[in-house]
């Protein structure tokens, strides 16, 4: 029997976006939020979870909100002096956002897991949504390019996605095992929400931790997503690069192939509209509607639109 929650998985600046509006639209307290820690990196002797911290800092309603990432109103005094000795400031690590990541690493050295620790942070800051790693292990992902292979967030960042991609590789994946209780979430969701994050290096991530896609293909009929591609194009960040790199084709409908085992309900934006006939071709219902979350207004309609969606 399907219990009164929700579970979302998520990661970047796409998936905060909808989760915003979703906590605007439902109790925040009923979102068991399971995010991408693909993207962990250590840099400075700290740990770092960028996608765990831009959800949990969106949630707080501490986010910069042009930025999509880090706090607001943010200062880089600490960033500034680091540069001094490091040649890793490419990375905008601000002042407070800083101090979650030595708080983090404090707790990681005092034996606590990933999961104990985002529970914390979460309580600290007031976050009252089940915020959740995808798993405690380390996953780490590297992206291999022409001039050499580098962590994702130094091509993502410092390089701002533009060397070509030859390879894509999460290092720690084969040991990754769910958070407890991740699976029996899923098992037991009133309903499931995959963001429109990046497929291959967000939610790519999040599908390849034991058990996960199994768990998902064998709730299908509510599991519902959000397109992150629309008329070929990424709304933001590489993953229609990415798509093309492993033979994808770059629109919606090849989302919905790369999610068609797992994949019940497939909500696509209005310019893409004519192609809801070879989505529901593959066995996933099609519904279109205006997924551009531009302001807060947008993103509470478009959350608003997925939670009325009936299973």
């Amino acid at each position: 029997m399907s219990e009164n929650y929700i579970v979302i998985l998520a990661g970047g600046i796409g998936g905060a976006k909808l989760i915003k509006g979703l906590a605007k639209v439902v109790k925040p307290e009923v979102l068991k939020i399971i995010v991408n820690t693909g993207d962990d990196i250590e840099l400075f002797g700290l740990k770092i979870c960028p996608d765990l911290d831009i959800i949990t800092y969106t949630l707080a309603s501490l986010v910069d909100e042009e930025k999509g990432w880090g706090f607001a109103h943010e200062t880089f005094n600490c960033l500034s002096s680091l540069k001094n000795y490091y040649d890793t400031g490419w990375f905008n690590a601000g002042d407070k956002d800083l101090a979650t990541h030595i708080y983090r690493t404090d707790l990681f050295n005092q034996g606590y897991n990933k999961a104990e620790i985002t529970n914390l942070i979460c309580k600290n800051l007031g976050v009252k949504s089940h915020v959740l790693p995808m798993c405690n292990e380390s996953v780490e992902t590297y992206i291999t390019t022409p001039s050499g292979t580098m962590h994702f967030e130094e091509f993502f960042i410092k390089y701002r996605c533009k060397p070509e991609i030859l390879k894509v590789e999460f290092k720690g994946i084969e040991e990754a095992v769910p958070v407890k209780g991740i699976l029996k979430y899923i098992q037991n969701a009133e309903k499931v929400i995959i963001c429109p994050s990046n497929p291959i290096v967000s939610i790519g991530t999040i599908l390849q931790v034991k058990g996960i896609k199994k768990t998902l293909s064998q709730v299908k009929d509510k599991v519902f997503a959000i397109s992150p591609i629309i008329e070929g194009a990424s709304v933001k960040g590489p993953a229609d690069k990415m798509m093309k790199n492993i033979g994808l084709e770059v629109s919606c409908v090849g989302i919905a192939r790369l999610y068609k085992d797992f994949l019940g309900h497939f909500i696509i934006d209005n310019r893409d509209c004519d192609l809801k006939p070879k989505i529901e071709e593959l066995g996933i219902k099609a519904y279109f509607y205006d997924t551009i979350m531009s302001n807060l207004r947008k993103k509470i309609e478009l959350a608003q639109f997925v939670i009325n969606l009936k299973i």
